[in-house]
């Protein structure tokens, strides 16, 4: 019996010390970063994930999944989680399938009464224009198995006249880059698209009113909800405004730009709004930016920053200590190289950088990454990984002394 119970007792501290390590872990001197696959790499596609935190600690992920994207109507959503202490990932479970539709870009969200909100995509005419936007809300989602839906709404919003207007300025500076003698093919061939989407809009109230899509956090400010949203035909940005948590939405006036689209928010301490945003447009490719200094009301036309960006998805995370990190691949071109950035002037400027994960050009592609810093300091990451034709979902913990091991 003695044996018994030394045993538990040496059990008791060890847990004990494993707990105390963990949480001293994500603000200790050590760096510390650890990656794994949620799930072994397979033919299929799994792209596009995104991860919170539950109330309890565990980490709650989801992804589309399927033979292809918008074409395909295998497409659907997919999720895992990871308890607190545990090992490895539980198995993954359909999140949400519309039978005979595509289902694509979860956007995830925890609000305050602990439930869970899924955002997404489900594509009606297999082109990302003719998406309408979905959200489903569950209080019953931290329990093993797939998840109950308490309620499921569609996102419906009407740009009206001044929006159009608004789309319609940005035609002369496109008319400018149809103009430039350095453009290639491809380049000219997706500004002709940009203008055929804003003069479609015009014309055409279902056009502006679908196409909406989610892909990085909601973001809250003094109440109010902000879900970053972008059209792929128009190729810029919006952002869905709710003041009663998620009962109604309205549009907000359009983040324009030459292909300015998937934006992450990021709120400063005077309160302005930064839009970062995935470069669609011609070169120079840099992580595009705007501002709204009126709670995301307005917003200031899309300019290139100094980060690089492939056409790729990016996400931006502002932590208590007031440092700004940012997720995204660090190149012009491909998606071999996957980072992580920090700055100590909210966004001004980027000195830190760390490597996530890179392989030479053309070996494999580490993209559109999700980022959160749980309530015990550590930060965690989703992305989309594909080797040699095969796909997973991949998570990292680390911690910001890792990250200030960067230069």
């Amino acid at each position: 019996m003695r044996f018994k119970r030394v045993g538990f007792m040496g059990w008791f501290l060890m847990a004990v010390w494993l707990m105390f390590r963990q949480i001293l872990g994500a603000e200790g001197r050590v760096p510390v970063m650890v990656s794994e696959a949620i799930f072994p790499p397979e033919a299929r596609h799994n792209h596009a994930s995104c991860v919170v935190e539950a109330p309890d600690g565990t980490l709650f992920a989801a992804w589309f999944h399927g033979s292809g994207e918008r074409q395909a109507d295998d497409v659907r959503i997919e999720a895992s989680r990871r308890r607190p202490g545990a090992r490895a990932w539980e198995p993954r479970f359909t999140l949400w399938d519309t039978p005979g539709f595509p289902d694509c870009n979860p956007s995830l969200h925890v609000d305050d009464r602990g439930r869970l909100w899924l955002f997404h995509a489900a594509i009606l005419a297999n082109t990302w224009e003719s998406t309408l936007l979905q959200a489903r809300v569950s209080s019953r989602w931290r329990l093993r198995g797939p998840v109950r839906w308490d309620s499921m709404m569609p996102v419906l919003l009407a740009p009206g006249e001044e929006f159009v207007h608004l789309a319609g300025s940005l035609l002369p500076r496109l008319n400018r880059e149809l103009a430039r003698p350095d453009l290639d093919p491809k380049q000219r061939e997706e500004v002709e698209g940009f203008v055929e989407g804003i003069r479609l809009g015009a014309t055409n109230r279902l056009y502006r009113r679908l196409g909406w899509m989610p892909r990085a956090h909601l973001t809250r400010l003094r109440g109010r909800w902000l879900l970053p949203l972008y059209h792929d035909g128009y190729s810029f940005s919006m952002v869905a405004l709710s003041d009663d948590q998620g009962l109604t939405w309205r549009p907000s006036a359009p983040i324009l730009g030459l292909g300015n689209v998937q934006p992450s928010l990021g709120v400063r301490r005077d309160g302005t709004v930064v839009a970062w945003m995935r470069d669609n447009g011609p070169p120079p490719h840099r992580l595009l930016r705007a501002e709204s200094r009126d709670g995301g009301e307005t917003w200031t036309e899309a300019v290139d920053s100094d980060i690089p960006n492939p056409g790729s998805g990016a996400e931006v995370v502002v932590l208590p200590t007031g440092e700004w990190v940012f997720i995204g691949n660090d190149t012009e071109s491909g998606r071999h190289s996957l980072a992580v950035w920090v700055s100590d002037d909210e966004g001004d400027t980027w000195p830190v950088r760390r490597s996530l994960a890179a392989c030479p050009p053309g070996a494999g592609s580490f993209s559109y990454p999700s980022l959160i810093q749980a309530r015990n300091g550590w930060l965690h990451a989703t992305w989309s990984e594909a080797i040699a034709g095969r796909e997973t979902i991949r998570h990292a913990r680390f911690n910001r002394a890792w990250l200030r091991e960067g230069r």
